[in-house]
């Protein structure tokens, strides 16, 4: 199951079905299965805050993710999202804010799948992870 909520933004347009097909997709190619998956869209100010409170972190940031079990094959974990970093990342790349926002999305499921990205050689191959994840989304999107 995956749900996509907002909590103090406007929902983007996301055509949800598709969104939620791909992301099972992409979790399948690494021979894992959604549990329970939640995407919580939020502002700057309210990541920032998560991430200072929980994390220590005091920095912006577009996503934060919180696996929710321990399961090698069901992956179960909270996404927590920037609407305003992605919209503000996607201008600084040179990319669309969809393009963007599924980028982020992926990665989030893939640091559920294990892929890391703190060090330089993690952070090569999550990109490649998520090019091939954005790859992907053209079966569905």
């Amino acid at each position: 199951m995956i749900r996509i909520q907002t909590i103090d933004t406007e929902m983007p347009d996301l055509p949800q079905q598709e969104v939620k097909d791909w992301l099972c997709d992409v979790a399948a190619s690494y021979n894992k299965k959604v549990g329970e998956l939640y995407y919580l869209f939020c502002s700057d100010d309210y990541l920032y805050k998560m991430n200072v409170d929980k994390l220590g972190h005091d920095f912006l940031t577009d996503i934060i993710t919180f696996p929710l079990n321990d399961c090698e094959v069901f992956l179960s974990g909270e996404f927590y999202i920037s609407i305003d970093r992605i919209r503000d990342n996607a201008g600084i790349f040179g990319k669309t804010f969809t393009d963007e926002l599924h980028r982020v999305m992926a990665h989030g499921l893939l640091h559920l799948c294990g892929f890391k990205d703190k060090s330089d050689d993690e952070a090569a191959v999550m990109r490649l992870q998520e090019e091939k994840a954005l790859s992907m989304r053209d079966n569905w999107l």
